[in-house]
């Protein structure tokens, strides 16, 4: 019987003097990514001029700063040493990820770490015995110590803790850890180790209007469009205006909107919570619809390859088709499809699954976007345009597996 790596994450609890110690040990590896990401621009912009060519180094490797680090940069900035050394290193290990990322042309040229955008979590490897302990109520974190936790019980009491991480996130801190647990326990044996499906594939069709229409019938509504979604959204708007004018107030009163006050740095949180509030919505329904597909073991699960780049292009439509989160929904089921057993295809992107007649076959060239009725002018086979593509997803044989 394998193992698996498997990953929880939930809140602490800390005490005042942690938090001072997590909070430090963040700025400290943002001050040393931003350290690493403007040495590596000043590099770039001598490539770009001619004065470094191919065979030489285009930007710094994490090895070579963390030595700059500790022998230059410690001396100049003593308080450096106060965030472990494991996390420092994380750090510039993910910074050289981004820019071997950019290089390869698979991701954008990396940016600054922002205090208040910030996305820095804090490594700790299991190097000592006690290391990484659950109980049911607290965990002892490196460097940190014993801290509770908000939700008893949760994290797998037990068991194999390879690594961790602490992070901050709109006033809040969290504990994510890696877990090798057993194959039969992966998800306290909601579904059985063994896979017999139950039933033949489905197709799943993706939209704004749903979030998902499935060949079977189902319809997964659009969590954005509920009144618990836009009344969030509301008050996200209201509070967004309200920090902003906090912001011109400052300015006309010939302050500096560089260094915020007290009360700014209030508003602030209240829009980075109601930020969060909204991404938990969307990504709790994310998962319930994931959790519905998946039980009922079909056979394999098919859903279209979206040019999701090039639907944020229109203007008309870039909130709604972020807000869906369709990169995200695909790769959840995915994971969780193939620790089960399910097959995933991923049709291809250019099969007309919304003008294919599933009756006949026949492409509807003429169909538009407005048409939320297919009605086929070959054979006059009529039905709803998304279970028709959800239709032809389930039978289409243009795939590839996931």
């Amino acid at each position: 019987m394998r193992n698996l790596l498997k990953a929880f994450k939930t809140e602490l609890r800390l005490t005042e003097r942690q938090k001072d110690k997590v909070r430090r040990s963040l700025g400290i590896c943002r001050f040393l990514a931003n350290q690493y990401i403007a040495r590596n621009i000043w590099l770039y912009r001598l490539y770009q001029r001619g004065v470094l060519d191919e065979k030489q180094r285009r930007f710094v490797t994490a090895n070579d700063f963390d030595k700059y680090v500790n022998h230059v940069l410690k001396k100049k900035f003593p308080w450096i040493d106060q965030c472990g050394s494991k996390a420092r290193k994380k750090i510039l290990v993910n910074a050289e990820q981004a820019f071997r990322r950019f290089f390869k042309g698979q991701a954008h040229f990396p940016r600054f770490k922002r205090k208040n955008q910030q996305n820095v979590k804090l490594y700790f490897p299991k190097n000592n015995k006690g290391d990484w302990t659950i109980w049911r109520h607290k965990i002892q974190i490196p460097t940190i110590g014993k801290a509770r936790l908000k939700e008893f019980g949760y994290l797998p009491q037990g068991v194999t803790i390879k690594n961790g991480h602490v992070s901050y996130k709109a006033g809040r801190y969290y504990v994510s850890v890696t877990a090798e647990i057993e194959e039969m326990s992966r998800y306290n044996n909601d579904l059985e180790a063994s896979y017999h499906p139950r039933s033949d594939g489905i197709g799943v069709d993706l939209g704004v209007k749903s979030l998902a229409i499935v060949s079977d019938g189902r319809i997964f509504e659009n969590i954005n469009r509920t009144s618990r979604a836009r009344r969030l959204e509301r008050r996200l708007r209201r509070e967004q205006r309200r920090l902003s004018r906090k912001y011109e107030m400052r300015k006309k009163k010939g302050g500096s909107t560089a260094t915020a006050s007290a009360n700014i740095e209030k508003k602030k949180l209240s829009v980075q919570r109601l930020h969060q509030r909204l991404a938990n919505l969307r990504r709790n329904h994310e998962n319930q619809v994931i959790h519905a597909l998946v039980e009922q073991k079909p056979r394999f699960i098919t859903v279209e390859d979206l040019n999701v780049t090039g639907m944020i292009k229109n203007r008309h439509l870039s909130k709604a088709v972020s807000d869906q989160r369709f990169y995200s929904f695909r790769e959840k089921l995915r994971r969780k499809a193939e620790i089960i057993g399910i097959e995933v295809r991923i049709a291809d992107r250019f099969y007309p699954s919304s003008k294919t007649c599933h009756a006949c076959g026949h492409v509807h060239s003429g169909l538009k976007l407005k048409d939320r009725v297919y009605v086929c002018p070959a054979c006059g086979f009529t039905e709803d345009r998304d279970l028709n593509a959800a239709l032809n997803l389930r039978d289409t044989k243009n795939y590839r597996i996931a």
